[in-house]
């Protein structure tokens, strides 16, 4: 069964208040109430700017990983303001994508990874993978703390994982991307570099980074 389209006048015009007034549990309230994520997912392709930062922003409360495709294809957006909203949206999916217990894991790794107590970190991150081996998100998460912990063999490897699971985590490839730099493998490093800046261009200072590379390597 077809769901029925959103009017983007009606929805900006409903939801823009709940917005200013700040109240995310009225907002998540609202949005789950009213509309499902696919609906929303629609209006990414509206042609004002305004409809689509907005059904972005929703759909970082709301989306989920049948929403992603579509939020990749709005990185490209011209309108910086758009990237963000759709780059914070995904980063929001993907760290809620896992089962309800892999989630919980993540949640309690990246506050270990926050106080920088890496070992717990790992522990919880690895616990979320054997939860769900699914949960692209946990790889990427136990990439970042083995990158800092300088175990840059072993962060690649977990970065593989990741995009093996989400082609589209810009964060994973360029990840991968600094692991092959610190390992001396510049060539590697740019190729994936150029990945990641082709998935989301506004990604970071990742531009700056395959300048760099270019001039190192002639």
């Amino acid at each position: 069964m077809q769901l029925e389209s959103i009017d983007p006048g009606d929805f900006v015009a409903t939801v823009h208040p709940v917005l200013e007034s700040r109240d995310s549990t009225a907002l998540l309230h609202l949005l789950k109430s009213r509309w499902s994520c696919s609906q929303i997912a629609e209006l990414l392709t509206n042609s004002s700017c305004d409809v689509r930062k907005i059904a972005a922003l929703s759909l970082a409360l709301v989306g989920d990983r049948c929403v992603i495709p579509l939020l990749e294809t709005q990185l490209k957006h011209p309108d910086p303001m758009v990237n963000q909203m759709c780059e914070h949206a995904l980063w929001s999916i993907w760290f809620r994508s896992g089962t309800p217990e892999a989630n919980h894991e993540l949640c309690c790794g990246t506050r270990a990874l926050n106080r920088k107590n890496h070992d717990h970190a790992i522990c919880h991150f690895s616990r979320a993978i054997e939860l769900d081996p699914t949960f692209a998100e946990a790889y990427n998460q136990r990439a970042i703390v083995k990158y800092l912990q300088e175990r840059y063999e072993e962060s690649r490897e977990d970065c593989m994982r990741t995009v093996e699971r989400m082609p589209c985590h810009f964060g994973a490839w360029s990840g991968m991307g600094h692991c092959h730099a610190q390992q001396g493998r510049f060539s590697d490093a740019l190729l994936c570099y150029t990945k990641a800046i082709d998935i989301n261009p506004h990604f970071g200072g990742i531009k700056q980074a395959i300048t760099e590379l270019k001039n190192r390597l002639g």
